[in-house]
């Protein structure tokens, strides 16, 4: 599943483009994705003109004038990719297609369809069956250590566990929060309330910096993912412990373990991670 860098990757190589720009074609070539789309989506879009693109956790907010948001969600697989001019190998998988007034356009390709889109007036976008619990954004001020120490208070969950539920904050994945634990020095297996307040502060700026270091690399590449204008993104060649069982620990030299947490691969180095 793409995680908050590849959803900010995503993001940034759009709003080159659509920021400013009317939506001057749409296409919904099927009536759902994970959910139904809205009743008259393209038609309620269509001549709009796009005001910002933001991101809350791991959704691309598109604001459309008229006080509308068009909220995106990539799912499993989903991915949007930029070209010139209206593409004319439509595939199978190409569910939504849009162009702007500039001709740029985009189409989101989800072949296991767990991607979403919604339509959202923007003074209740944060009322949002989807966006309502959620947690702080991990990358703004607003996530501290005394925050996440709040939120962990009493918690009898494993690490890796408490920082994917995403009402402690929002937007983390699996990959990154391996590795934001490995560079704290965490293990994922310690429960969450026992994490001492001295740790939980190099915690929170390990999970910004990680979190930092993919978005400036373009995001990870894995299976489905490229970017929205079709270029790879290789923060994979920087992981520590992710997808790295038995290769040796990049600090110790001692194998990384693999173990599965929640139905989830968990990397983690046994010697420096507590």
């Amino acid at each position: 599943m793409p995680e908050l860098p590849e959803v900010e990757t995503t993001r940034r190589g759009l709003a080159m483009r659509l920021e400013g720009r009317r939506i001057a074609r749409i296409e919904a070539r099927r009536a759902d994705l994970r959910f139904p789309l809205p009743k008259d989506f393209a038609a309620t879009i269509r001549g709009r003109r796009v005001e910002a693109l933001d991101r809350r956790a791991k959704y691309i907010l598109v604001r459309l004038e008229g006080g509308l948001v068009w909220l995106i969600h990539l799912g499993m697989s989903g991915r949007m990719v930029l070209r010139s001019g209206w593409p004319n190998d439509i595939g199978a998988h190409d569910h939504v297609i849009f162009a702007t007034d500039e001709g740029w356009a985009v189409t989101f390709n989800d072949a296991r369809r767990f991607g979403m889109m919604d339509l959202v007036p923007a003074d209740r976008l944060e009322q949002h069956r989807l966006l309502a619990c959620l947690g702080p954004e991990p990358l703004s001020d607003d996530f501290t250590p005394a925050v996440l120490q709040a939120a962990l208070a009493g918690k009898r969950t494993p690490m890796k566990a408490a920082l994917l539920d995403q009402t402690v904050v929002a937007g983390l994945g699996n990959i990154y929060v391996c590795e934001a634990l490995f560079r704290a020095g965490i293990s994922p297996r310690r429960l969450a309330g026992t994490v001492r307040p001295e740790r939980l502060a190099r915690l929170v700026p390990a999970i910004k910096k990680v979190l930092l270091e993919a978005v400036e690399a373009g995001g990870s590449s894995l299976r489905d993912y490229v970017q929205s204008d079709g270029e790879l993104g290789y923060f994979q060649t920087r992981f520590r412990v992710y997808d790295r069982e038995g290769q040796p620990c990049t600090a110790c030299r001692r194998p990384v373990k693999r173990i599965v947490q929640s139905g989830r691969s968990t990397f983690y180095c046994g010697t420096c991670q507590k």
